[in-house]
């Protein structure tokens, strides 16, 4: 079987899902178990094929428009003769009308125990494979594992072990043990599936019937098709020594300076200047002056010498402007402090989009906007509006809620916890929790990352990174915004796409 070919074929009839008979034939291919079953045309064929099998029998309309058959009146369980298969047979017949292709004849398989499994594609994470309690409870029950394919054998092993109906698994009611083995295979050629064909957008196999001797049986199968992982665009990753070049600056231009208390440019070149900051401070306001004891020059042109890092504080209006200056005046780096991008709504976030698009075009990379700011007790840096100082150490957190990241900050001060380096990611135009985990892999001093994060912009990419760098650095990951009134939170200061909470767990 061309398995490609096939969908292909599929996709270009205009259909959008495979008929059971043709769902169970690809399960199969992949080492699904599935019942064994015929198609009759007719109703003396299916006698003949109902005979031959034995009784009882399950009788099913067939077609490729036929998909809720159960809901439908299409379904018939436990036929014994062949004259209920007969009036089985008109019933489809009538029900079904021009759209019947067949009729699907099953043997009657019984069982107490009734599981499901299936693959999604997750518009973050990509295909997920879940395995739970089947039947007409599903649904009403929720008892359902996820993981991201491609599995393991032991990932589909401890997708069985999550679920909380654990004593199905185990001899049940006169019933032999599930043969876990035939389970791992269903769930690992659901994987295999998910990640050799694109074209199929889910799988439904609902009842994964458990007979008495515990052996699995996929009785019931649909597949969707049209599915396509390539369509959604993601950033390129940032260069990690990028990234590391933000946290040691040697010159800093506070651009929207003010020398009212209070105020955003305010605090952070107060806090920078009193955390002995040994890099050069330009103060930028176009009334001049002086705020902190720094001269304060009139535009970022007017600054003499070079400029690491750029902070932002003017309104979300004067933004796109500096980015000439900046890229004339040689500042690659650009702290966007600012509000009033992406997490504002759809106007909000093609602005934010134009932001990123001009400042690569430019050569200046993004941190924010509407970010807290950054740490580096390294470098004696503390660019952040709250006078918060915790010593050096081994500790990086990166956090998408300033007010939490914050609030970490003050703990690791109080409890005497190094940290290596602070960020609030804010909006994440350019670079996004998954390249300050690509940083911190790198960086030398980090040796412990903690994240706290309410959504990623590339779940898949995200899944990836933290399993690799959990495996040379342990990572603390706090996970917000599950709630509804955290979501409403996570809404004012992150503009990243959010996946099920259950598929991120």
């Amino acid at each position: 079987m061309n398995i490609r070919k096939f969908l292909q074929n599929v996709i270009k009839e205009g259909r959008t899902a495979l008929t059971e008979k043709e769902s169970k034939q690809l399960l199969h291919e992949y080492g699904v178990p599935v019942v064994r079953e015929t198609v009759a045309g007719n109703a003396g064929e299916a006698v003949l094929q109902a005979g031959d099998m034995g009784f009882p029998v399950v009788l099913k309309g067939l077609g490729a428009t036929l998909l809720h058959k159960t809901e439908q009146g299409l379904v018939h369980l436990n036929i014994t003769d062949a004259d209920a298969v007969k009036t089985a047979v008109s019933s489809i017949e009538k029900r079904a009308g021009d759209k019947l292709e067949g009729i699907l004849v099953q043997p009657y398989l019984q069982g107490k125990r009734e599981f499901s499994a299936g693959l999604f594609r997750d518009r973050q994470f990509g295909p997920v494979i879940m395995f739970g309690i089947g039947g007409i409870l599903a649904e009403a029950l929720s008892d359902i594992s996820f993981r991201l394919a491609p599995l393991t054998e032991k990932d589909a092993g401890e997708m069985l072990d999550e679920i909380r109906a654990q004593k199905l698994l185990g001899k049940f009611r006169g019933e032999e043990a599930v043969d876990r083995g035939r389970l791992i295979r269903t769930l690992m050629g659901l994987s295999e599936i998910g990640t050799d064909f694109p074209e199929i957008a889910e799988i439904d196999i609902n009842p994964l019937l458990v007979t008495p001797d515990g052996a699995a049986c996929a009785v019931d199968a649909l597949v969707i098709a049209g599915g396509n992982d390539k369509k959604r665009k993601f950033r390129p990753p940032v260069d990690p020594k990028w990234i590391g070049s933000l946290f040691y600056p040697e010159s800093i231009a506070f651009v929207g300076a003010s020398a009212r208390i209070g105020k955003w440019g305010n605090m952070l070149l107060c806090n920078t200047v009193s955390n002995g900051f040994k890099g050069r401070i330009f103060p930028v306001n176009p009334r001049g002056g002086t705020i902190a004891g720094k001269k304060v020059y009139t535009s970022v042109a007017e600054i003499p010498g070079h400029v690491d890092l750029g902070v932002v504080t003017v309104p979300a209006s004067k933004v796109m402007d500096l980015i000439p200056e900046f890229r004339d005046k040689g500042i690659r780096n650009m702290l966007l402090i600012t509000s009033g991008f992406g997490e504002t709504g759809k106007t909000g976030k093609q602005k934010e989009k134009e932001l990123a698009k001009r400042a690569e075009e430019s050569g200046i990379l993004v941190l924010g906007p509407n970010t807290m700011g950054i740490t580096n007790p390294h470098n004696d840096l503390c660019c952040i509006s709250s006078a918060v100082s915790p010593r050096p150490g081994s500790t990086a957190i990166v956090s998408q809620s300033g007010n939490m990241g914050v609030q970490l900050l003050a703990f690791a001060e109080a409890q005497g916890i190094g940290i290596r380096a602070f960020c609030g990611s804010g909006n994440e135009a350019m670079i996004t929790i998954e390249d300050y985990l690509d940083g911190f892999e790198v960086d030398e001093l980090t040796r412990t990352v903690m994240l706290y994060i309410e959504s990623v912009k590339n779940g898949r990419r995200f899944f990836e990174g933290a399993c690799r760098v959990g495996r040379k650095k342990p990572i603390v990951l706090l996970k917000g915004g599950q709630s509804r009134a955290g979501k409403r939170a996570a809404s004012s200061h992150t503009g990243a796409m959010t996946s099920d909470t259950k598929i991120f767990n």
